[in-house]
């Protein structure tokens, strides 16, 4: 049994040539939350997804995150009734988010979702995310603290 720790972007590279190499039942994966958000009510978990859509096979490989394809239809109409749209989510990606919402309103709790999620995306290593409960990367800026995403996608801090 292999088990790995993995952020984003980074830890979906490693693990997708990991997949092809491993037996998919020996595989273990241990992903960051302390990046998860709330986005229009929605509670998205960047690192989780982009790992499944990765291992699913359906990841935007060209842009690191996301669904390849994907549509920003939804996306569009926020920005035209007046909300922020910097941190961009797709349709489908929407959908995940969506889901993910709805089993934790539910009383599911993260591992239970992200399994689930995994399962449906035919995922068939074990994700889980690091903590049920919330943790969050604050980054000290000149203007004050900042959650990551806002830190590192609003402003495009690196």
């Amino acid at each position: 049994m292999l088990t790995a720790l993995a952020g984003g972007v980074g830890g979906s590279k490693l693990l997708t040539g990991l997949r092809h190499v491993m037996h998919p039942e020996t595989g273990a994966v241990v992903v960051n939350t302390a990046d998860d958000e709330k986005f229009y009510g929605l509670h998205v978990s960047p690192d989780i997804d982009t790992i499944i859509y990765q291992m699913a096979g359906i990841g935007d490989e060209a842009k690191g995150w996301g669904i390849k394809d994907d549509t920003f239809n939804a996306l569009e109409m926020l920005s035209r009734l007046g909300l922020e749209t910097w941190f961009k989510i797709g349709d489908r990606d929407f959908a995940t988010h969506l889901y993910r919402t709805m089993r934790l309103n539910e009383g599911a709790s993260l591992t239970q979702v992200t399994s689930e999620l995994a399962e449906k995306l035919g995922v068939s290593w074990r994700i889980l995310p690091m903590s049920d409960d919330p943790v969050k990367t604050i980054v000290e800026t000149e203007i004050g603290p900042l959650p990551f995403q806002t830190y590192f996608v609003k402003y495009r801090y690196s």
